[in-house]
């Protein structure tokens, strides 16, 4: 039989045991930091990290900008292919003979001026790689007792190491243009010179090394350490060679140089543009699936009529316009491209009214999912106002087993085509639909719903689609009403159902509502409830 002593000390040792066990596990259930995924973003393979650094003297920063969205190894290959092919010469022959030029000057640079760092870092090695062998060069690489030619002011001095390049023309800059580098450290790393007196070792020296005018007292030495020039420099001194001109030239060598071939020579890029005349317009994509790897792309662009100038066309008043649009992926490869003139006409008596009217127009493109940009300009042929819009196009990968929809377009008119010959630009499948951009409706007028519905579920019993779709409208977050898809007219079925719907607004006052279609297919239970506002004005 146990004392009670025993018992208390048995208590004792047993909580002791507890409590010391208690921060062990506390211990073990903590996450070591060190073990805890990290979300590191991935970085471009080295090859491509070395193939931009390598093309970087000729890299434009619109291409700079472009090759830092890209997001995989695909589009980067695309990328280059398209980078390559923009520059050369003669795109019918297998060979690119720029590429292959290009690569074979930096292999030169590298070899031969190199400095304790590679050539092609250089500044000789910059201009050879940009701008090729110059035609000629005249090298002084100890330096040492110089004879200044007249236009440098004559006289004796003594030099760094330096160099002249002389090429007798390159594209874009000038014809004749004479390059010194010089290398006042004595490391073999040659740099460009802003001026002629850059080498000229005694300039900083009182008295030694004058030139012939300040020997004659006409020119002062701080003048020629400036860049200034004296009047009587002035009367030797080539133009080439002024403070103005060589600034100007020593920055037109650090650009990079033209493409070889323009790849947008009569495209939105090349088409001018007047700020001080612009048009205001809207543009709006709006996303079909076409198959499971096409997307239909509907644009529709529309314009004030207020904006636009009425000329007197066979006696009825007539906008002219022109629209110009291209589509670009982030690899900067045209995908699309589009250029028509359009026109609107109404009698005389019309013209009050159809200037307060807007206008529209409809382009459809097919494009494979994926990021875009759209560039669109739109000019009024008369008065030459215009305007340019950046859009970018997220088009949407649509699964091909999934319940899904397209856009949700508020349309201004809702017509069907079904049995009709003629196709409208504004035709999607068989319906007519103009959507209304602004998303403005006047009282009276009613709000047209477009949708399509994907990989809906049919029932086998009735052979209508098992799914239920509802119209909601609301306002401030409180519902106004309700209205249910009636599925025994149904005019297409399968992988894509078409919903289409007028809402009344007679009973709306002004303000701003929602639209929800709620859609719910009733034997996978999968869910979805796409949406879009709109604005009741007086």
């Amino acid at each position: 039989m146990m004392t009670l002593p025993f018992l208390t000390r048995f208590v004792v040792v047993l909580c002791l045991l507890t409590v010391t066990s208690l921060p062990a596990r506390s211990q073990q259930a903590r996450p070591n930091p060190e073990e805890k995924p990290r979300k590191i973003k991935a970085e471009p393979k080295k090859a491509f990290v070395n193939w931009i650094s390598d093309v970087a003297p000729i890299l434009t920063d619109d291409e700079r900008a472009a090759w830092k969205k890209l997001q995989t190894d695909e589009e980067r290959e695309k990328f280059i292919a398209i980078f390559w092919g923009q520059r050369d010469p003669d795109p019918d022959t297998e060979e690119n003979e720029y590429k292959d030029e290009y690569y074979e000057r930096i292999a030169y640079a590298d070899e031969h001026f190199s400095s304790g760092k590679p050539g092609r870092l250089t500044d000789r090695g910059l201009i050879y790689i940009k701008y090729g062998k110059p035609d000629e060069v005249e090298s002084h690489p100890a330096g040492g007792t110089y004879e200044r030619p007249a236009y440098e002011g004559s006289g004796s001095t003594s030099t760094y190491p330096f160099e002249k390049w002389f090429y007798r023309y390159i594209k874009n800059i000038s014809s004749g243009i004479e390059i010194e580098f010089l290398d006042p450290s004595g490391t073999g790393e040659y740099r460009m010179a802003r001026n002629p007196d850059e080498k000229d070792a005694l300039i900083h020296i009182p008295g030694a090394g004058p030139t012939l005018a300040e020997t004659l007292g006409i020119e002062e030495r701080a003048d020629r350490i400036a860049g200034l020039g004296s009047f009587g420099r002035v009367n030797y001194m080539r133009s080439q060679d002024s403070p103005f001109e060589a600034l100007m030239r020593f920055n037109e060598l650090q650009r990079v140089p033209p493409l070889e071939r323009s790849p947008f020579e009569g495209t939105i890029t090349n088409r001018p543009l007047i700020d001080e005349n612009t048009l205001n317009f809207e543009v709006q994509p709006n996303y079909f699936r076409q198959s499971d790897n096409k997307v239909l792309t509907a644009l529709t662009i529309q314009a004030n009529n207020s904006e636009l100038v009425f000329k007197d066309i066979a006696g009825l008043p007539t906008p002219r316009v022109n629209i110009i649009g291209q589509v670009k992926s982030v690899a900067e490869e045209r995908v699309g491209k589009f250029e028509d003139s359009v026109t609107t006409t109404g009698t005389a008596q019309e013209l009050s009214e159809l200037r307060n009217r807007k206008s529209a127009y409809a382009k459809a493109l097919i494009l494979e999912p994926g990021r875009y940009r759209l560039d669109v300009i739109v000019r009024d042929i008369d008065s030459g106002a215009a305007g340019i819009q950046h859009v970018s196009l997220n088009v949407p990968k649509f699964s091909s087993d999934q319940l899904s929809a397209s856009s949700l377009v508020l349309a201004a008119k809702l017509e069907s085509t079904a049995g009709s010959v003629a196709v409208t630009p504004f035709t999607i499948g068989t319906t007519k639909v103009i959507p209304n951009l602004s998303g403005e409706f006047t009282r009276n007028q009613p709000v047209g719903v477009y949708l399509q519905l994907y990989n809906a579920a049919i029932d086998q019993t009735t052979l209508r689609p098992a799914v239920e779709v509802e119209y909601v409208l609301s306002q401030d977050g409180k519902e106004l009403g309700k209205q249910k898809e009636d599925w025994r007219e149904i005019n297409d079925a399968g992988q894509r159902l078409t919903l289409t719907r007028l809402i009344d607004t007679r009973s709306l006052s002004p303000g701003e509502y929602q639209i929800q279609v709620r859609i719910k297919d009733t034997i996978t239970s999968q869910a979805i409830s796409p949406s879009a506002r709109f604005t009741i004005v007086p």
